[in-house]
């Protein structure tokens, strides 16, 4: 399976935060979840991966192209691509239909067909002005546009923040849609947890600046357990095993890919599965007490 995104070694230096190597890749006919804190790093990845800031160092290829091989090799790229961005920066005045011709004129690929079938799919008017619309119409609108010129990659930066729960049904569906002709692939932030499980196939966790984990999310979901047993009977070497840790005058939940020393050092420990939010709050560090001063990093590299 070929790879629609490989990033590697991306490095960004601001005054005050740091992009450090990243590296991963989406391969081919998967959705990617890229998953953080806010200021962990994902939208400045997302404007190092589409070239929109000056890099400090790394490689990009998209597609099998090189993003910074020359004007001409981020041109083809961006012509094969779809962008949907929190804002989607459109010129407030515009209708809807105006803002779809200019974007008509950008594409070689543009089908004005699949543009309109998505238009009646998300229930939008184009006779309505981009400032007279809703977060999540404005949302449905740039996704709309970014699956309108049979783009192969789509790039999303927290599509569905702050929209209601059916607006966020709606465009993670529309993504499984998508998503139904081979060769294509998604890569999109989020800090949601429900919706890197309904709909991602890897996830992405960054924290401060450089790569946590890439993993398949069914992987990741069967790696973590919730550990449940009496705070008596935890041990510095069970402690050591706990990637989030609670204690209480009842008890001790801690969430742990170690179930098998778990038990081993806890025979009456009881083990719950966690979902997606549980492992990822543990992983970014939330929910702990006895974990605060170590890093993300540490805590589910070194597990």
């Amino acid at each position: 399976m070929d790879n629609v995104l490989e990033v590697r070694n991306l490095r960004k230096n601001y005054s005050r935060f740091e992009l450090q190597d990243v590296s991963f890749t989406v391969p081919e006919g998967c959705i990617a979840g890229f998953v953080g804190n806010n200021g962990a790093g994902k939208t400045t990845t997302i404007r190092g991966i589409l070239n929109l800031i000056h890099r400090d160092g790394g490689q990009v290829n998209i597609l099998g192209m090189d993003m910074y091989g020359g004007k001409e090799s981020e041109q083809e790229i961006k012509n094969r691509i779809g962008v949907v961005t929190d804002n989607g920066g459109f010129y407030g005045m515009f209708t809807l239909k105006e803002t779809a011709s200019l974007f008509a004129s950008l594409y070689k690929n543009w089908d004005d067909s699949v543009y309109k079938d998505w238009i009646r799919k998300f229930s939008l008017n184009e006779k309505q002005k981009i400032q007279e619309l809703s977060r999540g119409m404005k949302v449905k609108f740039s996704l709309a546009l970014a699956m309108s010129h049979h783009a192969e990659f789509l790039i999303m930066d927290e599509p569905s923040s702050g929209l209601d729960l059916l607006t966020r049904a709606q465009i993670l569906e529309s993504l499984r849609e998508y998503m139904e002709r081979e060769g294509r692939g998604v890569f999109f932030s989020t800090h949601i947890a429900t919706d890197i499980e309904k709909v991602a196939d890897i996830v992405i966790l960054i924290d401060k600046g450089r790569i946590v984990f890439e993993k398949e999310k069914d992987a990741l979901m069967e790696e973590y357990r919730i550990a449940k047993g009496d705070s008596r009977d935890l041990t510095g070497e069970a402690e050591e095993l706990c990637i989030s840790l609670r204690k209480t005058q009842y008890g001790f939940t801690a969430v742990t890919s170690r179930t098998e020393d778990m038990k081993r050092l806890i025979p009456d420990v009881v083990f719950e599965r966690p979902d997606m939010e549980e492992i990822l709050m543990a992983c970014m560090g939330k929910g702990s007490e006895e974990y605060g001063k170590s890093t993300v990093y540490e805590r589910c590299q070194t597990r």
